[in-house]
Formats: structure tokens, C-alpha cells, sequence
């Protein structure tokens, strides 16, 4: 009878232990995992240039699910401000080369542009233009956002800034900064979101690293050098670097050359491409992603 009640609480034991961990796994997101290897500092990760445009209209909603389909890591978006105030995604300063409308943002009205259709291969489609608000919807525990701010007012970024902390979506947004001088306005707006500041040089990574907590930088292979890119990862940093271009092009022309040349700067640990299915396999097939 002892031993019939050990194996009874002992079996009880075992199903209480899976159930808890069914439960830890269903309140661990997607992004989370994605966090933990963007904090590590591991492995590889991807960021998809305008989202997913090679199958959708850039920087539309379908190619950002498509993004997040794929398993991309990041997202790359364009941030603008319209005339009325509204945060929208659009990558030009105009509607002309990617709706069936025409003119500036800043000077058309949102209940304008929701009225446009987006273009796919000069081709219409039935996908709107979207709000910030509307990405911050579908992308929520789902997938990183590089914010590629092109507003120019403190107005659009603190609008920009609000709508992330109305969502709790501070740890997911990576804000790209231009001008690493603004790091400590944006950091008195909100200092829980990850800033990305853009460096032109090496002297620009110097005093970019005179700044705390920078746990991610954009740099040019143009000035790579791996002495540096290994003192910016041992400051917690993960080094940004494009394959758009020059890369992504050796690639398209024959498969693994670009990313091959790519990853001979072996510091490198954030690509963002055009190619983000290719990279994502090229990537998993060399054990540098999840």
C-alpha cells in the first residue's frame, strides 16, 4: 500500500512538472527567444530590408508577416509623419513610387493616404499603406523592429516613442540613430528602448562607446577592422552590417558567394539583406542560427 501511494504522488509530481513547463513555454514568445540570442551575442541575426518585398509590396503588412513566417529576427522599417500628424510606415518622402497616388507625406492627410493602394512590381495591389500603430499590432511578441526614423520633428518621435510604451513594446524596437548626438534626447524620452547609432568612421565608434548601454551599432565595411569589431562585442555590442548591394548582388549571380565574403568579417553579427530566406538558410546550414 506504502509503495502504491509513492507511485501515485510520484506520478502526480511528474504531470504537475509538465504541465508547469507547458505553461512557462506558452507565456515565452517568440521574441523572447529572439532577445536572449540578441543578448548573448551568438549567433547570427537576420534583418529583412523593408520586410519581406520580394513576395509583397515593401514595408506593407503582408511582407512584414512574411518576415515573420520566415523566422526572420529583425524587421526593417521606414517611419514618417503626415501632415495631420499621423506616424506611418513609407520609406520615400513621397507616395509617388510606391502607391497609385502622388505627392509628399508630410504634406498629405492620412485619411488621404489610407485611401491608396500599395504597388508591387509597378503593379497594384489591395494592401494599404500602414500606420505604425497598425505594425506594432501584428508584430507584438513576434519579431524585432529596426525603426529607420525619417521624420525630422521631436513631435514624430515622441509620438513614435508613445505609441511603443502604450504597446509595452520597448524591449522589440531597435531606434536607428543617424546622428549618435542624439542619443541623450532619445534616452530622456524613453530610456528602456535599444538605440542603434550609425557609424560613418572608426572615430565615430570611439565616441559612440563613451555612451552607456549601447548594445548595438551600424557600421560600414568600409572601415571594418576585426580589432575593433571584437573590442565593440566585448562592450556588449553586436555589430550591424549591410549585405544590400555589393553582397546580396554575388549572391543573386551565384549562391554562397556573397555571404561567404561576407562572414570573412568574422565580428559581424547582424546582416540585414534583401535576401532574407537565403540568408536565413545559408545561416542555419553553417550552425550560426537558432
Amino acid at each position: 500500500m506504502k509503495n502504491t501511494k509513492i507511485i501515485i504522488i510520484s506520478k502526480v509530481l511528474v504531470l504537475f512538472c509538465l504541465f508547469l513547463d507547458f505553461e512557462i513555454q506558452a507565456q515565452t514568445t517568440r521574441v523572447d527567444s529572439i532577445l536572449i540570442d540578441f543578448h548573448d551575442n551568438k549567433n547570427v541575426l537576420v534583418a529583412s530590408h523593408r520586410a519581406a518585398h520580394q513576395e509583397y509590396p515593401e514595408n506593407s503588412i503582408k511582407a512584414i508577416e512574411e518576415c515573420i513566417r520566415l523566422g526572420v529576427d529583425i524587421v526593417e522599417l521606414d517611419i514618417r509623419q503626415t501632415k495631420d500628424g499621423e506616424i506611418i510606415i513609407m520609406h520615400d518622402s513621397t507616395v509617388d513610387r510606391t502607391t497609385n497616388g502622388k505627392g509628399k507625406v508630410d504634406e498629405l492627410n492620412w485619411n488621404y493616404l489610407q485611401n491608396l493602394n500599395l504597388l508591387f512590381k509597378e503593379k497594384e495591389t489591395s494592401e494599404k499603406i500602414p500606420s505604425f500603430e497598425d505594425v506594432l499590432k501584428v508584430t507584438k511578441g513576434k519579431i524585432l523592429i529596426d525603426v529607420d526614423f525619417k521624420a525630422s520633428s521631436v513631435d514624430a518621435i515622441s509620438k513614435t516613442y508613445a505609441l511603443i510604451k502604450e504597446y509595452g513594446m520597448e524591449d522589440q524596437i531597435l531606434f536607428y540613430l543617424y546622428d549618435y548626438e542624439k542619443i541623450p534626447l532619445l534616452r530622456n524620452i524613453n530610456s528602456k528602448v535599444k538605440i542603434m547609432p550609425r557609424a560613418y568612421s572608426k572615430r565615430d565608434v570611439k565616441r559612440i562607446f563613451k555612451y552607456d548601454s549601447i548594445y548595438i551599432t551600424h557600421i560600414d565595411a568600409g572601415f571594418y577592422k576585426a580589432t575593433l569589431m571584437e573590442k565593440m562585442i566585448q562592450q556588449g555590442s553586436r555589430v550591424w552590417i549591410n549585405s544590400l548591394g555589393k553582397y546580396d548582388d554575388m549572391e543573386k549571380n551565384k549562391k554562397n558567394s556573397g555571404f561567404d565574403r561576407l562572414l570573412e568579417k568574422r565580428y559581424v553579427n547582424v546582416i540585414q539583406t534583401d535576401l532574407p530566406e537565403e540568408l536565413l538558410s545559408y545561416l542555419k546550414q553553417k550552425n550560426l542560427h537558432r
